[in-house]
């Protein structure tokens, strides 16, 4: 009966700090829906804010964040715009290279492997998502723990990567020569 009790204590002062720690972790928005203060355009992509959403245009290159991350839970909606959509999501990325850096880790928004992992061009992770139409909302949930990252689409866990190499860097959307729109870009820092 002692150790059921002791357990059962261990349990709800488990449960507590979890529920105390989400309580003071606090969502942070990483676009004004008005303009891309926040963010640095790199290269030659095209990038504007319009009605609530950063629209990529096309060109090669990306926009970031005007601040590095290390571990982090970022959420964001987005969506191609037309056909053979392609895009992707840099996470702890770098400043170098033209017109993205060459082993960037990149979760896909390409319409043929939405959430597929990338190392520049190297797949880590391939995906079992199916393909989306054009101009259908895809939201992401990406957490960076250490070594650890994950990726949640529309709510449902798609995979857990435990080799994640890099320990902070930049967050970015990519330009690549296709239109997008992304929305509700929120992020929270992690101890």
């Amino acid at each position: 009966m002692k150790k059921c009790f002791v357990a059962l204590l261990g349990f709800v002062l488990l449960v507590t700090g979890v529920i105390a720690e989400e309580q003071t972790v606090k969502w942070t928005s990483l676009f004004n829906s008005t303009n891309l203060d926040g963010w640095v355009k790199m290269n030659d992509g095209v990038f504007t804010a319009t009605n609530g959403v950063i629209h990529i245009e096309g060109g090669k290159g990306w926009l970031r964040t005007e601040r590095m991350f290390t571990n982090f839970v970022l959420e964001v909606e987005w969506r191609g715009l037309e056909t053979n959509y392609n895009s992707g999501i840099f996470v702890r990325a770098p400043l170098d290279g033209k017109p993205w850096m060459t082993n960037v880790w990149q979760v896909n928004t390409k319409q043929s492997a939405i959430g597929e992992l990338l190392e520049g061009s190297k797949k880590m992770v391939t995906t079992t998502t199916k393909a989306r139409p054009a101009g259908e909302w895809i939201k992401f949930r990406v957490e960076a723990r250490g070594h650890e990252l994950t990726l949640d689409v529309g709510g449902q866990r798609i995979w857990n990567f435990s080799n994640f190499a890099v320990s902070s860097g930049y967050l970015g959307l990519q330009a690549e020569g296709k239109t997008f729109e992304f929305r509700n870009l929120t992020v929270i820092d992690l101890p």
